[in-house]
């Protein structure tokens, strides 16, 4: 069993433990929770919306579909049947597998293309939404009012995920959704988000010594803090126009200096760093000492093109500030390589898959990000997944094989399907 196959097997085991919400005994033949919600993540996982449907034509004429041969379901429940059905679970109780996935990944040695400063890893944290409607609405949504007078609904979370500058992977983890809280008077925020993810999953990462990365929103006292309680570092942006304090300490002061040239694809550039040690994050007596760094880029010209400050908790001396600042830019991965790509590749992360009138909503969209995972840890730690994409050429075309392969033969495995993608030599079953 490879590490897919055995991810599937845990990811069944959690949808049997859904909450049926049909009264009396089970009746001969009914749909199991583990098909209902296996049934739903393979819509995401296969990137085709059309996925059930074409493997119930595939089980009248075959006697037996994909879904049964790949995802180990026993009978396919219809769309509307999904819906209502998972309408009113926790979305919470998938968060497990993004962790078990990420410790897949560890044991295979899968980790290391992720690890930066001395073996840490970086998990930078921003939110998104996921839906919007001034029609559709339910007791998880938001609201706000716009420019016209009317009011707009929406769902929103707090993302996580593990980048590395210079890598093009990503490994999604649980989000942290953006919802009304019980006996609270002001709407949820990313920020009351970020300290229940951090209270919630941050003691699960410990043992990966992690650095969360944050815009500007994060750099104030609760978040810092609330990242060291749980056993991590930080490294977050900073403008000095939102941190008078800050920038009141750094008015006049001799700043440590750096400079770097760097030349990439032909071309040179300059690299300047200052920072400064024991700054106070605000103006208070129980201000928390953070270390203050920049980063300036020059072309060949001498004409500027970035900058950008940061604040950590993390040691800076001259032959750490390249690689910290480095790494406080990553934070930007979550934003193109995540968001942008669950929203914008096979994964249609802001389509209305089913809102609900519970957590229907919450819990496709984790879902999604679970699929999004689960793609992340094939790619490093399955070999036959890989040969299969370089085969393709390109991640979408793999996708596009996927789709349209499935639709029409039943393959016996993930073995077999895989190889079938990479052999155009091989023969249908």
């Amino acid at each position: 069993m490879n590490a897919l196959e055995g991810l599937l097997s845990d990811l069944k085991a959690v949808c049997a433990g859904l909450p049926d919400q049909r009264q009396g005994p089970p009746k001969a033949g009914a749909y199991t929770m583990a098909d209902i919600g296996l049934s739903a993540f393979s819509v995401f996982f296969m990137g085709s919306a059309s996925f059930l449907a074409h493997q119930r034509a595939l089980a009248e004429g075959h006697g037996r579909s994909n879904c049964q041969t790949l995802f180990g379901i026993s009978a396919i429940p219809t769309d509307n049947y999904i819906r209502l059905m998972l309408d009113g679970a926790s979305s919470a109780v998938f968060d497990q597998l993004f962790f078990k996935a990420l410790d897949t990944m560890a044991a295979a040695d899968a980790l290391a293309p992720f690890q930066r400063l001395g073996g840490r890893v970086l998990v930078p944290l921003d939110g998104t939404e996921h839906f919007a409607s001034r029609k559709i609405s339910c007791p998880q949504c938001s609201q706000r009012r716009r420019s016209d007078g009317g009011v707009e609904c929406f769902h929103s979370f707090l993302g996580a995920s593990l980048v590395a500058p210079g890598h093009k992977q990503v490994l999604p983890l649980p989000p942290e959704f953006i919802v009304p809280q019980d006996g609270a008077e002001k709407q949820d925020c990313e920020r009351g988000a970020a300290k229940r993810w951090l209270a919630k999953h941050g003691p699960a990462l410990v043992r990966y010594r992690p650095i969360y990365l944050g815009d500007d929103l994060f750099a104030c006292q609760p978040i810092a803090t609330a990242i060291q309680n749980c056993g991590g570092n930080f490294i977050l942006t900073c403008k000095p126009s939102s941190h008078k304090t800050i920038a009141e300490y750094l008015n006049g002061a001799e700043l440590e200096e750096h400079q770097l040239t760097v030349v990439r694809s032909g071309k040179r550039s300059t690299h300047v760093y200052r920072w400064l040690a024991g700054v106070p994050l605000r103006d208070s007596e129980d201000a928390l000492c953070v270390n203050w760094f920049s980063v300036e880029i020059y072309d060949a010209k001498g004409k500027r093109t970035y900058f950008n400050s940061f604040v950590t908790d993390l040691p800076i001396t001259a032959e750490t500030v390249a690689e910290l600042a480095d790494c406080g830019r990553a934070r930007w991965k979550i934003e193109n390589e995540t968001f942008n790509i669950l929203k914008n590749s096979v994964y249609h992360l802001e389509h209305n898959f089913g809102h609900g009138k519970k957590t229907l909503a919450n819990v496709l969209a984790t879902l999604n990000l679970l699929a999004f995972a689960f793609h992340t840890l094939s790619q490093l730690c399955v070999l036959a997944w890989r040969t299969a994409i370089a085969a393709r050429g390109a991640r979408y075309r793999f996708f596009e094989h996927l789709r349209t392969i499935t639709a029409y033969i039943v393959f016996d495995d993930w073995s077999h399907l895989l190889q079938s993608i990479a052999d155009p030599k091989a023969r249908p079953p």
